[in-house]
């Protein structure tokens, strides 16, 4: 009686045309390697048996790398935010596809992978671009093993270069006070103040609408931001925060005087403007252009940029106005815990390691930011 062949158990045979192709089974079906010599074929042979015994064998899908990063990219991300989405479809089609899309999905290994993030490196691509590639290829990866495309990940012991942390540069104590006294009765005064006594991120700033602003309760909920395009053929929407976490903040009174007084001049446009007033879609903005219209953010990096100019302030990014936010609470007394909920940040020993050094030994004049953190 003959025997029953055991799982990776094969035979070797030359073929017509010279090649050689090693046969085997698992599970009752049949498989085959091929080489140009029998022993490159035994050598795989040898291999696939090692893989069986060690129960990680999974069938050849077929797909290359690039076949099943679209397939991914299209099934398999209803979990997460359009802008995220976009942007694995950015980090696949212009860095992983052109250097990997053609190899196997079955023969992709940690080498092949390493090499590219190490040229991409050398390319000039910095620390936190290429762990954004990595992010997106081991996730995909991550499902290829879930759905039995892979026995393992093979990204997972890449080693990705260091990310060094940006020093931060907040306005300090003379700057703050000369900026709030050159905003007085400015125009984009509104716009400012909000940002430095809040710690909104510039999204959120142009995305926040007046029924979010709580006059009488002295609170603003922050949820939702304005996203702007990332490609052609896109437009601008409402997105919800960072993190996908609204929060609503207290901020000290001094920032409902100014958005007070900046309502009742929006309203004063809109009546002047009449029907050519037009939100463009984004009904009830708090900041505006004077037809109505959303403000980007590069437009409003270019209204800070003016103002600091117009002052005789050193050079910011918008997003200084943000860390100033931070270091003012941390100078002003406020916890951590607080100042980290009320700027919807959420690492913690970030918030410490990165400003304390310029909030120590320094107190702020302009009071507390904030009241306090009023969780949804």
């Amino acid at each position: 009686m003959a025997r029953k062949r055991a799982n990776g158990e094969g035979t070797i045979r030359k073929r017509a045309d010279g090649s050689w192709e090693a046969r085997y089974c698992v599970d009752g079906k049949r498989h085959s390697v091929y080489g140009r010599t029998q022993a490159e074929v035994r050598k795989k042979l040898t291999e696939v048996s090692v893989t069986i015994d060690h129960g990680d064998y999974r069938e050849d899908s077929g797909l290359t790398l690039g076949q099943w990063l679209n397939m991914w990219h299209r099934d398999y991300l209803g979990n997460v935010k359009l802008g995220t989405a976009d942007t694995y479809e950015m980090q696949i089609r212009v860095h992983i596809v052109p250097a990997l899309g053609d190899v196997k999905l079955s023969a992709l290994r940690t080498p092949m992978i390493q090499r590219l993030y190490n040229r991409k490196r050398e390319e000039g691509l910095s620390p936190k671009s290429i762990k954004n590639i990595h992010g997106c290829l081991h996730k995909a990866l991550d499902v290829a093993v879930k759905i039995g495309y892979l026995s393992k990940n093979p990204s997972d012991n890449c080693i990705l270069p260091r990310i060094e942390q940006a020093e931060i540069h907040p306005l300090d104590t003379p700057e703050l006070s000369k900026l709030l006294a050159f905003l007085k009765g400015h125009e984009h005064e509104a716009l400012i103040v909000t940002a430095i006594f809040t710690g909104l991120r510039s999204g959120e700033l142009l995305g926040l609408t007046w029924d979010c602003v709580d006059f009488e309760n002295g609170l603003i909920r922050v949820t939702k931001q304005l996203a702007q395009p990332r490609k052609k053929g896109e437009v601008f929407r409402f997105a919800t925060p960072k993190n996908s976490k609204p929060r609503t903040i207290a901020p000290a009174p001094t920032v409902f005087q100014v958005l007070k007084k900046h309502k009742q001049n929006q309203e004063a446009q809109r009546e002047a403007m009449g029907p050519a007033w037009d939100d463009g879609g984004f009904p009830g903005l708090v900041f505006t252009h004077p037809d109505g219209s959303h403000l980007s953010q590069p437009t409003a990096w270019k209204i800070l940029h003016k103002i600091l100019v117009a002052a005789g302030i050193d050079a910011h990014r918008f997003h200084d106005l943000r860390h100033t936010y931070v270091v003012s609470s941390i100078r002003a007394g406020d916890d951590v815990k607080t100042i980290q909920q009320n700027a919807g940040h959420f690492h913690t020993g970030s918030l410490r390691t990165r400003h304390r050094h310029h909030a120590e030994g320094k107190r702020e004049p302009h009071g507390k930011v904030h009241r306090r953190v009023v969780k949804r």
